[in-house]
């Protein structure tokens, strides 16, 4: 058994990947810790899902291009061929009106360090690149990322075979845009960031998450399309895949990962109305304080997933099947 949160800290956009080591590991937004040290990208890692072991920071030196800044986000991490790329945003020192940028580190090892490229892959007005999540189509074998915020669409684009560019015959390609008035607070869609895709029974799943993360009005959700191609056209569920209970707030920035019995949970942030803040880096992440949850991920008859029980759980649960083997 295991109870929400599975990881009680500041631990927002996560990530959990399976490592043929045998270990869970999970990468988190940076973050400022209780001891006042800054942590770029954080990383933790676990035999079960349940139990983590906080390991610190995954990229410790941050890239010349962006070597002044606070601004590390979103991390997503792939393995080819022994190596893992780290995916992730950041904004660079000489953006002239505060735009972030996709970047990519490359490392050995899953805990890190990892080593930037050296420039970032893309950069974009405002807060357009972020929330980078690569995967490789089985179907096709084309390796994509995805990523996108900012009022606009979430964008995939094909990656060459170095991982560290985009394929130089490819352009990115508008999946889903947000829809809805800017100013309706009620509609989860007005604004769409944290693109995760997950294949399921012949579905390309894209989950996403909207509107508004943080902050004392956070009004976040996880959200989720599907296609029969991992580019697309996408149906858009409506309904969140999980929003807000009386327990937790503003739960989104998932990612799916799968147990050693083959069944899908989904790892998410949510904010704590217990605790809703702490000593952020600055405000732009208005000082929510977003803990780890995890969740049974079931799928209905339609085919349309969602979480067990209908919200972010409170009570002991059943954990996921385990211990990871190699």
């Amino acid at each position: 058994m295991y109870t929400n949160p599975i990881l009680d800290d500041n631990f927002p956009d996560p990530t959990v990947i399976g490592a043929p080591d045998g270990w869970y590991y999970a990468y988190g937004t940076q973050t400022r810790r209780a001891d006042g040290s800054i942590v770029n990208i954080q990383v933790a890692r676990s035999r079960d899902m349940a139990a983590w072991e906080y390991l610190g920071d995954a990229l410790p030196q941050k890239p010349a291009w962006a070597a002044g800044t606070q601004k590390f986000w979103a991390p997503h991490v792939s393995h080819a061929a022994g190596r893992y790329y780290l995916y992730y945003s950041a904004r660079p020192d000489d953006a002239p009106d505060g735009a972030l940028a996709l970047a990519v580190a490359v490392a050995d090892n899953p805990a890190g360090p990892f080593v930037d490229a050296g420039r970032p892959l893309r950069r974009g007005p405002g807060f357009t690149c972020i929330d980078p999540m690569a995967y490789d189509d089985p179907a096709t074998g084309q390796r994509l990322l995805y990523w996108g915020s900012g009022f606009g669409p979430l964008w995939v684009q094909t990656l060459a075979e170095d991982r560290v560019s985009f394929a130089p015959d490819s352009e990115p390609q508008a999946l889903i845009w947000p829809s809805g008035a800017p100013d309706d607070a009620a509609n989860y869609h007005r604004l769409i960031e944290g693109s995760w895709v997950h294949r399921h029974e012949g579905w390309y799943y894209l989950f996403f998450s909207g509107d508004n993360c943080c902050g004392p009005h956070a009004h976040y959700a996880v959200l989720v399309a599907r296609s029969r191609a991992a580019t697309g056209p996408y149906e858009v569920q409506q309904a969140p895949v999980v929003a807000a209970n009386a327990h937790w707030l503003a739960p989104g920035h998932n990612c799916v990962v799968t147990d050693a019995a083959g069944h899908d949970w989904l790892a998410y942030h949510a904010i704590d109305p217990a605790q809703p803040t702490f000593a952020a880096i600055d405000d732009s992440e208005g000082y929510a304080r977003r803990v780890l949850l995890l969740d049974s991920l079931e799928y209905g008859p339609d085919g349309w997933p969602h979480v067990a029980g209908g919200g972010p759980s409170w009570q002991p649960q059943p954990a996921p099947a385990g211990p990871r083997v190699p």
